[in-house]
């Protein structure tokens, strides 16, 4: 498990250092955590929303994944370090009720996934968690989530 908002992850600078040798020119830790997430066979990305988006460090992150854009349509190398079929699932909590709170972030999402060679596995969404805690007090969070874990890892 990896906390985004514990590490040192600078926005890109869209300087295109990565067209020439497939490496972001930024040294923190987006180094060691683009080589986990090529090798991750399952990724579950959490994240609240924040004003209809992924907050602020996760957007960062998957910003700073342009090197991995570079590598898999520019460079034509692949992406994936493992052989092995790669699969994420998306989980959020939004304060609001909107019918579309969590459009953005999964349009977001999957376009990440896509880079990464992951296919999008699913998603589970809850709104109105407006508060710290809310979601333990859901009927069914735990349960799905738990549910939605396993079907991620069983061999198709």
């Amino acid at each position: 498990m990896v906390a985004l908002s514990e590490l040192d992850i600078s926005p890109c600078r869209h300087c295109d250092q990565c067209l020439k040798e497939g490496k972001c020119a930024i040294e923190d830790d987006m180094q060691w955590l683009s080589r986990e997430l090529r090798e991750c066979n399952f990724l579950i990305l959490a994240s609240p929303i924040f004003f209809m988006g992924l907050t602020a460090q996760t957007k960062a992150m998957i910003d700073r994944c342009q090197v991995l854009w570079m590598i898999k349509h520019v460079l034509k190398l692949p992406v994936a370090l493992s052989g092995e079929k790669r699969r994420g699932l998306f989980i959020s909590v939004g304060g609001t009720t909107y019918s579309n709170l969590f459009q953005p972030a999964i349009a977001t999402v999957k376009s990440w996934f896509a880079t990464l060679d992951i296919a999008y596995a699913g998603d589970l969404l809850f709104s109105g968690m407006d508060k710290r805690g809310d979601i333990v007090n859901h009927p069914t969070a735990m349960r799905e989530a738990f549910l939605a874990g396993q079907s991620l890892i069983e061999v198709d």
